[in-house]
């Protein structure tokens, strides 16, 4: 999954839904909603806090809920840059964060509008990074700042230590560091984040299935004990595409019997982190976030 690219569609202007008046006393917050929990989760919190919230919600991926988490929300389908720009300026969106997940399979079935068209034609390689960084180059010139998708929610963010009951082997524990290395090498060529291996052994790369594919697909190869890596790539800007984990991680770590989830720590959002360290106790699985392959 895309954690959020943008992968913007049909010329078909999204309809915009308002259920609450919107305050002028704090700025409005906009966000760029891709699937999953994260876009709510975000929303909710800034309004909380006092902010108006405006959604620009993919209708192929963002939660229909998400209309009752916002003050106003305008739904757009994949490739409508222009549109998602209108959505926000049209709305005095000038700081926006993105949240959510894209499938990247979705890429195949763009029909990009007037502006989303001309963005594509300028992308020489079609990467996580590369998209992200245009989209917010694209965002900038228009008013409108990106800021951090944790700017409302810092305490999903992990922090060092191991979080379960059990603590890596030494065995697992240099699987962790020679699964970082591969880890951070696939980061560096912006294909993915996440490594399956066990006993210094390369089971499964990320690419565009995502991590819960790749966890299952390393996982029945080593047939028990693998040991999972979930890291940033390094210089990646974490305001658009943060690595995260949660409750279905764990679940399919557990389907395939995998023993080590290995997280980044500072540059990795948890979610359901009460629900996820619960299962995994009770499934034997071990849980450590830390800062470099070295610790």
């Amino acid at each position: 999954m895309l954690h959020l690219a943008f992968w913007l569609g049909k010329d078909d202007v999204g309809d915009s839904y308002q259920n609450t008046m919107v305050s002028e006393e704090k700025e409005i917050i906009g966000i760029i909603a891709g699937g999953g929990r994260f876009p709510i989760m975000a929303a909710e919190a800034a309004r909380m806090q006092g902010h108006p919230v405006v959604a620009i919600a993919f209708r192929e991926e963002a939660d229909p809920e998400l209309v009752d988490s916002v003050d106003q929300i305008v739904w757009i389908h994949l490739g409508q840059l222009g549109h998602l720009i209108k959505g926000l300026k049209g709305h005095g969106v000038k700081k926006a964060l993105m949240a959510g997940t894209i499938n990247k399979r979705l890429m195949f079935k763009l029909t990009p509008d007037f502006k989303g068209l001309a963005f594509i034609s300028k992308m020489a390689i079609f990467h996580d990074d590369g998209i992200l960084g245009s989209l917010a180059v694209e965002l900038k010139k228009e008013g409108i700042e990106i800021i951090s998708a944790t700017s409302f929610l810092p305490d999903l963010v992990s922090s060092p230590g191991c979080i379960t009951n059990r603590r890596p082997s030494k065995k697992e524990k240099e699987d962790i560091r020679f699964g970082w290395k591969m880890a951070k090498e696939l980061g560096r060529l912006d294909i993915g984040q996440c490594v399956v291996v066990r006993e210094k052994t390369v089971l499964a790369l990320e690419a565009m299935e995502g991590t819960d594919e790749t966890i299952l697909r390393g996982g029945r190869l080593a047939r028990e004990k693998a040991v999972v890596i979930k890291v940033s790539k390094p210089n990646q800007d974490l305001r658009f595409d943060m690595p995260s984990v949660g409750l279905r991680t764990v679940e399919n770590m557990s389907k395939v019997k995998a023993s080590v989830l290995a997280l980044e720590a500072g540059k990795t959002l948890i979610f359901e982190k009460s629900e996820m360290i619960r299962f995994a106790d009770q499934a034997g699985i071990s849980i450590i976030c830390q800062t470099g392959y070295g610790e």
